[in-house]
């Protein structure tokens, strides 16, 4: 009774398009899980994101859930999960992700996941790793390991936000680092971060881990948007 009451007052909604939640959905309402415009790129061995990586480094499979307007649903997503304190947003979304890639030929053996890490002043300040967020979504609907701690930043960088692609590059080049390579050695990892642009961090991060002995990387984020 208490929680009906207070549902009054502080009605639960849609972290998309701000209606009021039924009782069996959460943070996304039905309608909005259905009309955010996907991209299906998990199905695709040459989707747009994919094709980022090709001739720079070795990545098995690469995905985004979302197309990344400015101004649209997505963003509006995005924001609220990087900025108001939204985390529920990157677990619910790397839950509807992780149910399709389960399903994906290209992902369905994956083993472990791991998000982009944030320098740790950075994430002190936010509070929590929005990528971290998407990843255990992630690893709950594919019932896999999360690697939170192996992967990480042992540098602050500047934001990418306006620099070209080399200056993202070189803004991210040697920032990374693995603490222990015998845990992710025969592992099919799938890396995963909130948006992707040029897909410069996630070579970075790439070009560490694929240092490790017998590993297939693969990528997946919530959003794609065009450079």
């Amino acid at each position: 009774m208490l929680k009906e009451l207070l549902s009054l007052f502080f009605p639960n909604v849609c972290q998309s398009c701000g209606k009021v939640l039924y009782h069996s959905e959460n943070c996304i309402c039905t309608s909005c899980r259905y009309f955010l415009p996907q991209t299906q790129f998990h199905l695709d061995k040459e989707n747009a994101v994919a094709k980022l990586f090709w001739g720079r480094v070795d990545i098995n499979s690469a995905a985004a859930y979302y197309n990344f307007n400015k101004g649209g649903s997505v963003q509006r997503l995005i924001h609220q999960l990087k900025y108001k304190g939204k985390r529920e947003i990157g677990v619910t979304i790397g839950k509807f992700y992780g149910t399709d890639l389960k399903q994906s030929n290209l992902f369905k053996d994956v083993n472990v996941v791991m998000p982009v890490p944030l320098h740790k002043s950075k994430e002190r300040k936010r509070g929590y790793n929005q990528s971290e967020m998407f990843a255990a979504g992630i690893a709950q609907a594919m019932n896999i390991e999360l690697s939170t701690n192996n992967l990480v930043r042992i540098a602050a960088t500047e934001t990418q936000t306006k620099k070209s692609r080399y200056d993202r590059w070189k803004n991210v080049e040697t920032v990374f680092a693995i603490t222990d390579n015998l845990k992710l050695e025969n592992k099919h990892i799938l890396l995963v971060d909130d948006v992707i642009t040029t897909g410069a961090t996630i070579e970075a991060c790439a070009q560490k881990l694929l240092e490790i002995g017998n590993v297939k990387l693969s990528v997946a984020t919530i959003a794609y948007t065009q450079y």
